[in-house]
């Protein structure tokens, strides 16, 4: 039988001999889940105070430092004995000896499993290897693990697992509790990026009566008092811009986002998105935001413009290359001009390329999925891709010179899109001309075409300043500052399928 196979039975004994620790904690009369230690600073903070101080310095060193943690090794040696704990902002090594916990503390500890939660007090002092090291005055127990801590939380055997206790994985492994702080450190900082530059923070309705804002599949609930069905939304998009009708030239929100979609390395259906918009500016003015904006947030994250992702050094160092759909189709995926002249010299492009895809759609969305299929994997380093046809695109404003298009970009960084952009359309009657183009294409069958939205084409009515927005996936830009392979590694709960 495989070590996997006895691992259950071996958790089950370790679980039960820890309950009998507990039980006996109870008889004797102590409190077993107390509430009343007080740290008096974070181990973060006594190594940035005493990492330096020689000897003679830690003597004169406060007698009763108090610090709390969970235990993360121990190592039982007789009468004195050593064992780290953890806390939120770093390791420490603490030496216990009985002499000076006396034997009831020192009994305790040596009931004490990795997992516990302690809270001591004591002096600072360094072992023959020099480490700094807290000899304990006191020793309590705060919180008893009843569950062995893994040896190995690594490894593809295991990722499943970490996902589904992710309270275990930030425990054992320092590299997901650096990503999530980064996470934390990154919205912090892109928050601000916006506030400096006069952008009001708003939210906006997580239900809606009538979904938009983007080509995506809703998640439908019920409303039991007003007896309607509502939709989680997809977007923020059609709400923010009614801010814009409002007055509220410079507006952002950062939140969550809903899509009854598939799940992947790079799709979890409930993500975090950031979406802004700026009146009197057009798409070309995000074009210099958006570099803007990840160069500060490098600097931030990794203090380089140079971030590594995938393998690779991404040079962040404006400005960014530009490129056209058509130009990538013909760049990466090898086609000529006469191969995409018109609908039926790209249809004849992809099944030469033995390329699975739709071919039964509009010129302008097959020249998107050849993209997406031959060129998008391969734009490595920061491409602003433009040229976009006005069928994938029934929110943005069509190109002055080429009606067929839109001023419309996507940013895409180590193969993978990060941000969508567009001069906004705030024509009311051309809005409502692809509503209705939209519920057309709904009727065949497409079910994330958008519906029409009434009001919201009587808000374009009341008239939207000419403007530009763009929408930013927190969770990819997570990915990227972080170099995490899958969408999971920077949610601290995603999506799973239930256990069987």
């Amino acid at each position: 039988m495989s070590d996997s196979e006895n691992k259950p039975s071996e958790d089950s004994e370790q679980v039960e001999v820890r309950r009998q620790k507990l039980a006996k904690l109870k008889e004797a009369g102590g409190p077993v889940y107390p509430n009343d230690f007080k740290p008096s600073q974070t181990i973060s903070e006594i190594h940035l105070k005493y990492a330096e101080r020689d000897d003679a310095a830690l003597a004169e060193a406060p007698r009763d430092l108090r610090i709390a943690g969970r235990i993360m090794a121990i190592r039982r040696m007789g009468k004195a004995s050593f064992f780290h704990i953890q806390d939120r902002r770093g390791r420490l090594q603490i030496y216990v000896q009985q002499n000076q916990l006396g034997e009831a503390g020192y009994n305790l500890f040596r009931t004490l499993d990795v997992g516990d939660i302690v809270g001591l007090t004591g002096h600072l002092f360094r072992t023959r290897t020099r480490e700094l090291t807290l000899e304990a005055a006191s020793l309590r127990l705060l919180t008893k693990c009843l569950r062995p801590l893994p040896e190995k939380w690594h490894g593809l055997a295991d990722v499943e697992a970490r996902y589904r206790q992710r309270y275990v994985d930030l425990m054992v492994n320092p590299e997901v509790r650096d990503a999530f702080e980064k996470r934390s450190k990154i919205v912090r900082r892109l928050r601000r990026f916006f506030e400096e530059r006069d952008f009001l923070e708003v939210e906006t309705p997580m239900m809606q009566a009538i979904p938009g804002g983007a080509a995506a599949r809703p998640f439908i609930t019920h409303h039991n008092a007003l007896d309607m069905e509502l939709y989680m939304r997809v977007a923020p998009e059609l709400f923010l811009k009614r801010l814009l009708v409002g007055g509220f030239e410079r507006v952002f929100e950062l939140n969550r986002n809903f899509r009854n979609e598939g799940i992947s390395v790079r799709h979890n259906p409930e993500f975090t998105m950031v979406e802004f918009y700026q009146a009197y500016a057009t798409f070309e003015d995000l074009i210099e935001l958006t570099e803007e904006l990840f160069v500060t947030l490098a600097q931030e994250v990794v203090g380089s413009p140079e971030v590594s992702y995938g393998g690779a050094t991404i040079n962040l160092t404006r400005p960014w290359r530009r490129l056209t759909i058509r130009q990538a189709v013909m760049e990466y995926g090898g086609a000529s001009p006469a191969d995409l002249a018109d609908l039926d010299s790209l249809k004849r492009f992809a099944i030469s390329k033995n390329l699975k895809i739709d071919l039964d759609v509009p010129y302008g969305k097959l020249l998107v999925a050849v993209f997406e299929e031959m060129a998008e994997a391969k734009l490595i380093q920061p491409t602003f891709m433009t040229g976009y046809p006005l069928e994938v695109s029934p929110l943005a404003r069509k190109n002055d010179t080429d009606p067929t298009l839109v001023d419309r970009f996507e940013l895409y960084i180590g193969g993978r899109e990060l941000a969508n952009a567009f001069s906004e359309l705030n024509d009311p009657a051309d809005q409502h001309e692809r509503f209705l183009e939209q519920m057309e294409a709904r009727a065949k069958g497409d079910d994330e075409a958008n519906p029409i939205d009434d009001d919201y084409v009587r808000a374009l009515e009341y008239g939207m300043p000419p403007a530009a927005g763009e929408g930013i996936g927190i969770d990819r830009l997570v990915m990227f500052f972080t170099d995490s392979p899958s969408i999971r590694d920077v949610i601290l709960f995603p999506l799973l399928r239930p256990q069987r």
